[in-house]
């Protein structure tokens, strides 16, 4: 299928993506792919159904509007993330006793931002909905997904928990 905004949009790894990709300096890894609705139905089987015209739409104007405000929505995932660590790792990084090793000493959100460099990919959904993967140098099992709903960070995450 081609769409005027999105390109070519076909059958990929992880569901529907197209010819858009994202790029952002803050970033280590650019042109990382744009997923255009969900991978999986309710009972978990791969949706094989093209995004509908109006989907498509939809999901043009949500991730516009994600872009338009990058600055301000890079700066909310630097700031959850951040949070994110103080609540479920700083115990054990900032912890000789419990690491086995030297402090992080990640005292704020820009010490923690080398860690959430790794941009896996974007997911675009129904419902004003981006949902953004990272590689998380601290716990890459889990890594870290921020799931923004009409602009705000609704949800924050491992990957595929929000």
């Amino acid at each position: 299928m081609t769409h005027r905004y999105w390109g070519n949009v076909e059958a990929d790894w992880a569901g529907f993506s197209s010819d858009i990709t994202f790029s952002n300096p803050f970033f280590d890894t650019q042109n990382v792919e744009v997923f255009l609705g969900d991978e999986y139905d309710e009972d978990g089987e791969e949706i094989e159904e093209l995004p509908s015209e109006n989907q498509l739409k939809e999901f043009a104007e949500t991730y516009q509007n994600f872009i338009a405000d990058i600055e301000k929505n890079i700066n909310s995932i630097q700031d959850k993330a951040y949070e994110r660590y103080l609540k479920l790792y700083a115990h054990f990084y900032e912890n000789f006793e419990k690491s086995g090793e030297p402090a992080l000493n990640i005292d704020n959100a820009d010490k923690h931002n080398d860690h959430i460099k790794e941009i896996m990919y974007l997911r675009v959904l129904d419902d004003k909905t981006i949902k953004v993967s990272i590689r998380y140098k601290l716990d890459s099992e889990h890594g870290l997904e921020f799931k923004f709903v009409g602009g705000q960070i609704k949800d924050v995450g491992g990957i595929a928990e929000t």
